[in-house]
């Protein structure tokens, strides 16, 4: 598989063929990607392709360091309870089909009598003379030939997958002309300026999978029963179109460790590429199978608005974009929060969005051509979706425009957020805003969700009819007077409105890992909430509850904003609070601010580097600011970068 597009980091799945919801198991298989085996002057891809003699030395690594080659059948067998694999089972395997691999890959496999899987395009392998190999042109005698494939499967070490017939390219997936990989973007058609609808791209896939399945079928007899999706993009529906073709199997390059609980559809391969020496080989396989995930490697984080980005002008907002990736690259971040709502009025809720949808204005197609970009551009690893889970301001015309959160009359200064928010307790928002995430998952490519901060209910909301009527399901009065002159009543209330808050922020979360099944969750908390358990009252949020059920929890670390006079106390209490929680270090961001919002100063750019260090001192693990203010070049890269290339970005092995 020639990879043009970013890979995906680390499958998380409900298991199809496994128990779901137990604890993590040990890992127990260990899965080689290999591409070309050949010398790099002569590699189509250069920077995936292993010599002949590392291959030698890797397969003798293998071996020598215990690792005992198993096929398929064996990890099958496994399953199935009917035998147990080895101790460090290792599974090797191929994708694109090159022709190297018959050549110099086939006769030390058959000397180590290690079997192995080969992906093969059915495109490629039709043609006569020359190949369209995503987008040049190559001599098929490049590619394996029927009789080399006949002669590998007939030795019993190999095994032909399915790396689909037509997918393995990029297809137009936006106005822009980004090329998407074909499998999980929806085509963008120039002529009538609209997108695929789902009918059509289900169709679509699932007639190149089955053209495939008979070409491969046709030449050696079988059909496959492992599909190898290229660029590691997929999602629910072309897993279940594979699934119902029948390959239940599916090999991905996703982050991680494979272990009996780890789906079918989803096991965890290791991309060996061209210069990976055996010391790095080891620590990549040892880091997969200590199942090291995004919270062991160190997230710097710049939170941005696409408001910045946004103009009328489509010139002029290609410049910004050029520009913002700009400073991504001179900041040296590797995640980036970008939003995907639009708020021009500054009120917290959004208006319109940067993506096609049903309910919303579309203020630009923008939110797909910026993510992709940062992905392929710059050496950020993962892009999050910034969206607001309630704060949705619907035209009047749409059947939840007045479902909103009511609050009740209070006392100056007492806490409210203030956002105009849809109730998350009437059935018809809820649908409405489960449809926008679907939209926003069916429409670009992402790594995760970052939950805004208006995921929050005061002790004064939320009063609206379908609230009153959800409380009163709880077994709590209808009045909130009287929920509030009870502490058991008020601490039951606060309780139930948390964990229905988080229940929803979870189910938008499954609906997004329909499309996008490497998605991870972030959701913004203020700090009080950490420093004061008392405040989870006033904002229906808890450090604990975040901890258990979002994989990180951004806290607003933000001294100017929470009126603090003395920031560096401020910073130490709330370090002492999070590690107050067990491995919360792990799964917590500070979140600096770059702008005292009180009167529009902008935060010097040696403060927050000064910060960041001290932090990072206190055994910090993940930093961000917000905002990135790209127009004043603020913060700037030249003073960040430094600091935040103080923290390695490979995680320490336990």
């Amino acid at each position: 598989m020639t990879i043009r597009f970013p890979a995906l980091f680390g499958m998380f799945l409900l298991c199809l063929f496994s128990t779901s919801g137990q604890a993590s198991a040990p890992a127990n298989l260990t899965i080689l990607s290999y591409h070309e085996i050949a010398e790099r002057k002569d590699a189509l891809v250069p920077e995936y392709a292993v010599t002949p003699t590392n291959f030698i030395r890797q397969m003798d690594w293998l071996k020598n360091n215990g690792y005992h080659f198993v096929s398929m059948n064996d990890v099958l067998a496994d399953r199935a309870g009917k035998s147990h694999l080895p101790e460090k089972a290792v599974l090797i395997t191929f994708d694109d089909g090159y022709r190297s691999v018959y050549t110099y890959a086939f006769p030390i496999l058959k000397m180590f009598q290690a079997p192995a899987v080969i992906a093969l395009v059915g495109s490629w392998l039709e043609e006569k003379g020359t190949v369209d190999f995503d987008g040049r042109t190559i001599p098929r005698s490049d590619l394996l030939s029927w009789s080399d494939i006949h002669e590998m499967t007939n030795s019993g070490l190999i095994e032909i997958a399915s790396h689909t017939h037509s997918l393995h390219q990029g297809i137009i997936a936006n106005p822009q002309g980004n090329k998407e990989p074909a499998a999980t973007a929806r085509r963008y058609l120039t002529d009538s300026q609209k997108y695929e609808d789902e009918i059509s791209y289900r169709k679509r896939i699932i007639a190149d999978l089955k053209t495939n399945n008979a070409v491969l079928r046709q030449h050696t007899g079988n059909s496959p029963r492992i599909i190898v999706w290229p660029y590691g993009r997929y999602n629910t529906t072309v897993r279940d179109a594979a699934i119902q073709l029948g390959m239940p199997i599916g090999l991905t390059l996703d982050d991680g460790a494979n272990s009996i609980n780890t789906p079918l559809y989803g096991l965890r391969r290791v991309l060996v590429e061209s210069a990976m020496s055996l010391s790095e080989l080891n620590t990549e396989i040892a880091t997969r199978n200590a199942d090291l995930s995004d919270n062991d490697r160190p997230a710097k984080i710049m939170h941005i608005d696409l408001d910045n980005v946004y103009d009328p002008d489509p010139i002029q907002q290609e410049k910004n974009l050029s520009h913002l990736l700009d400073r991504i690259v001179a900041m040296g971040v590797n995640t980036v929060y970008l939003q995907a709502f639009a708020d021009p009025d500054g009120n917290g809720a959004a208006d319109a969005l940067y993506f096609p949808n049903r309910h919303l204005p579309m203020r630009a197609d923008l939110f797909n051509r910026v993510s992709w970009q940062i992905e392929t551009r710059t050496r950020v690893k993962r892009v999050y979706a910034w969206m607001p889970m309630i704060a949705f301001q619907l035209p009047s015309t749409n059947a939840a425009a007045n479902d909103k959160v009511a609050t009740e009359a209070h006392q100056d200064g007492h806490f409210t957020m203030g956002y105009p928010r849809l109730s998350p307790f009437s059935p018809v928002a809820r649908k409405v805003i489960s449809e926008i995430y679907e939209d926003l998952a069916r429409s670009a490519t992402f790594d995760g969700i970052l939950f805004h901060d208006d995921v929050t209910l005061s002790d004064y909301e939320d009063a609206s009819p379908w609230a009153l009527k959800t409380y009163q399901q709880w077994g709590l009065p209808v009045s909130l007077v009287d929920i509030r002159n009870s502490d058991d009543l008020l601490g039951r209330w606060t309780i139930l409105k948390i964990n229905a808050l988080d229940n929803f922020a979870m189910e938008l979360a499954a609906v997004v890992r329909r499309e996008q099944p490497d998605m991870r969750t972030a959701r913004n908390l203020y700090a009080r909430v950490a420093l004061n358990p008392r405040s989870e009252t006033w904002y229906s949020q808890s450090l604990d509850n975040s901890l258990a059920n979002y994989d990180f929890t951004a806290i607003m670390a933000m001294p100017y904003m929470e009126n603090e006079t003395d920031a560096k106390a401020f910073y130490q209490d709330l370090i002492d609070k999070v590690k107050e929680k067990p491995d919360a270090m792990g799964k917590v961001i500070f979140e600096l601010q770059a702008t005292d919002w009180r009167n529009d100063h902008l935060i010097p750019s040696e403060e927050l580097a000064e910060t960041i260090r001290s932090l990072y001192d206190a055994g910090v693990r993940h930093v961000g600011y917000y905002p990135d203010n790209m127009h004043h070049e603020h913060p700037d890269p030249a003073v960040l970068r430094p600091v935040f290339n103080s923290k390695p970005n490979t995680p320490v092995l336990p």
